[in-house]
């Protein structure tokens, strides 16, 4: 029998790669600056198990790009990530499918 949280968790990993290309559409981030970002929401926080996987596939796939950037308090240079124009035609995609299911769950609803 499935539970409440098994429920969540499959919520969490199909909505985690859209979270993620939401961000990177505002700046770009470290990866575990993605993490503490994510954190801000509990149904959101993930771990680098998780998030440096899906990150591997955005680049692999060429919606995300990366370069290593130096820090300046003399700590090792960071990852950064960013969306490429690719990724930005698939975020659009992305919002408008996010929409549909919305209005879809809406109506299901009854409101």
């Amino acid at each position: 029998m499935a539970s409440i949280d098994d429920w969540k968790s499959q919520i969490k990993r199909g909505t985690l790669e859209y979270c993620i290309m939401l961000m990177m559409n505002q700046r770009s981030f470290y990866g575990y600056e993605i993490i503490s970002e994510l954190e801000k929401w509990p149904m959101l926080a993930v771990r680098e198990s998780t998030i440096y996987p899906l990150l591997r596939r955005l680049l692999k796939e060429g919606y995300l790009s990366s370069s290593w950037k130096e820090t300046a308090e003399g700590l090792p240079p960071r990852k950064y990530y960013v969306i490429t124009d690719r990724g930005k035609i698939y975020l659009e995609a992305m919002n408008e499918e996010w929409e549909n299911l919305l209005a879809s769950i809406s109506e299901l609803k009854g409101t």
